[in-house]
């Protein structure tokens, strides 16, 4: 199934399909001035081109991004390279990976739902790191892609996934982002000890 998935997604990828611009909730949360989430390590899980990992690079972040698309991954280092960022990129099957306990300040996930893997982001935050997560809602089938619901969120799904943090921000309905209308939900929330 990785090798279908890398195949899938480097010929997306290859295509030009992507969002260019950081994630409009990532920007709210980080811009506002309702929220401090100091630089420290972050892991961009999914990152695709490297949209939001080179926006967290700009903002002090030392970065870990990972994907399954090398041809993504080449993209988001071309990018960094041109603009001066270093993050590290890394090829990883998402459904296989391991990732180390409480050793981030943030994990970012956007437009990407793999249930098994909310407990290791739980993990992997340090106490007092935040989580930032959206992704589709189950309502997204009425209106275009995805319409698979295993990877459509049903109604405050996410409010219950992350009911061991404490949620700062929480929002669900139909957003505009990036030039595009969905429904989506969208957590921020920080780890308590």
């Amino acid at each position: 199934m990785a090798r279908e998935d890398q195949i899938r997604w480097d010929q997306r990828h290859a295509e030009g399909h992507g969002a260019q611009e950081p994630s409009a909730f990532l920007i709210q949360i980080l811009t506002s001035d309702s929220w401090e989430v100091p630089p420290g390590r972050a892991l961009d899980i999914a990152c695709g081109q490297g949209r939001n990992a080179l926006f967290l690079a700009e903002r002090g972040f030392g970065v870990t991004a990972v994907d399954i698309s090398p041809v993504a991954l080449a993209e988001a280092r071309r990018r960094a390279l041109a603009r001066s960022l270093t993050v590290s990129w890394q090829i990883a099957d998402l459904e296989q990976i391991k990732l180390p306990p409480d050793q981030y300040d943030l994990i970012i996930n956007f437009n990407y739902l793999q249930r098994s893997l909310i407990p290791q982001i739980l993990s992997a935050l340090k106490v007092g790191g935040h989580v930032i997560f959206e992704t589709y809602l189950i309502d997204q089938q009425e209106i275009g892609h995805p319409k698979n619901p295993d990877y459509l969120l049903g109604h405050n799904e996410l409010l219950n996934r992350f009911r061991a943090c404490r949620v700062l921000c929480y929002r669900e309905g139909k957003f505009l982002d990036g030039g595009e209308s969905s429904f989506r939900a969208g957590i921020f929330a920080r780890k308590v000890g």
